[in-house]
């Protein structure tokens, strides 16, 4: 698999360890702790697999741009955070960035 298609889909285990990690309670629930400490991982060793071969800054910029993103996105669909406008807007930023900087690495 190549570097950027690793990338991406460590970005998007970011996005699932993070979500994982809330909903563990701090560590107490024993499922989601699971789960984020095993995508975690994977989404970590994922990331160190493509700085090998993609710049250190890009590739860790994308990494947290897409599970930022999509963390937001997720929250919003869940009710756990307002989706106003503004914050859309906003997370759409960050997806914009994220697709420049593969443009343009």
């Amino acid at each position: 698999m190549g570097a950027w298609t690793v990338l991406v889909l460590s970005g998007v285990l970011e996005a699932v360890w993070a979500s994982a990690l809330a909903a563990s309670d701090g560590l107490r629930r024993p499922v989601p702790a699971a789960v984020f400490a095993v995508t975690a991982t994977v989404s970590l060793a994922g990331l160190a697999y493509a700085m090998a071969e993609l710049p250190t800054g890009t590739a860790y910029a994308v990494w947290v741009g897409i599970g930022a993103a999509l963390t937001v996105a997720w929250s919003m669909l869940t009710g756990r955070e307002s989706a106003t406008p503004l914050r859309i807007l906003l997370v759409l930023g960050i997806v914009g960035c994220v697709i420049g900087l593969k443009v343009v690495g």
